[in-house]
């Protein structure tokens, strides 16, 4: 018997396969979000930022580090009270579903969807509330899956099957919810969006990922050693094999 997995979970020893992957992504995240505003001439300081599938908040702290006024939303009560617990700056923190995240028409800058367009069973209402929520100067970034062969062997085999290197919950990634970069562009496109760009992000080295992997399912490691030892990293010329950021902005 391994370790129990458990999303947003306070359990001793417990693998929140959510928590390591927003660890994993964080600078990759931070580094294309502080790029497409250097190369749009957006000035976050003072701008209005959600980040929708904020988890523990750590996205949400660090682009606070950027000068934005942040909402996080989150969908699980617990993350959001972690979040909250572990502060980090004036930031909302607040538990609300993609699918129906409340809040004003054209009320931020920048809106952040992560960890949420490859888990959504309803992509076009997340869409349209992303669509109705951003100002018509703003933009909308995103991470998400593909659906590739990589992709399935790594998502729904290795972090999700495999007992040696499963960190997910059974069901939390499907094939269907994979999605591709046109089909994300195509449902930006629906409600008024213009995909600007996808970028590629992978680790360095696939076997450190491995490593690193069995390491923490073996109790060898924690949770903050994890981002050091796969070291991911923007690939914006590379094939989205299997993780992929990109932008998108109100169509004029």
């Amino acid at each position: 018997m391994g370790p129990s997995i458990e999303l947003d979970s306070r359990t001793a020893g417990a693998i929140d396969g959510r928590h390591i992957r927003a660890l994993t992504f964080q600078d990759v995240r931070l580094e294309y979000v502080r790029s497409v505003l250097r190369r749009l001439g957006i000035d976050p300081a003072g701008r209005s930022a959600l980040v929708v599938g904020s988890g523990r908040g750590l996205l949400a702290r660090g682009l606070a580090g950027l000068g934005l006024d942040v909402v996080a939303l989150d969908p699980s009560a617990e993350a959001t009270a972690m979040a909250r617990e572990a502060g980090g700056g004036p930031i909302e923190f607040v538990t609300a579903p993609a699918e129906d995240p409340g809040r004003a028409d054209a009320s931020f800058d920048l809106v952040f969807y992560a960890d949420t367009f490859e888990i959504t069973g309803d992509l076009d209402r997340v869409v349209a509330h992303a669509a109705r929520l951003l100002r018509p100067d703003g933009v909308l970034f995103y991470d998400t899956v593909n659906r590739t062969p990589v992709s399935r062997l790594i998502y729904l085999g290795a972090f999700q099957a495999l007992p040696l290197t499963r960190i997910m919950p059974s069901g939390r990634y499907t094939a269907a919810r994979l999605r591709t970069p046109a089909e994300i562009a195509a449902a930006l496109a629906a409600h008024g969006l213009r995909n600007e760009d996808v970028c590629s992000f992978k680790p360095k080295n696939v076997l450190n990922l491995v490593r690193a992997t069995l390491a923490r399912r073996a109790g060898k490691i924690d949770d903050e050693a994890i981002p050091h030892l796969t070291d991911f990293v923007l690939d914006p010329n590379g094939p989205p094999l299997v993780t992929y950021l990109g932008h998108a902005r109100p169509q004029s």
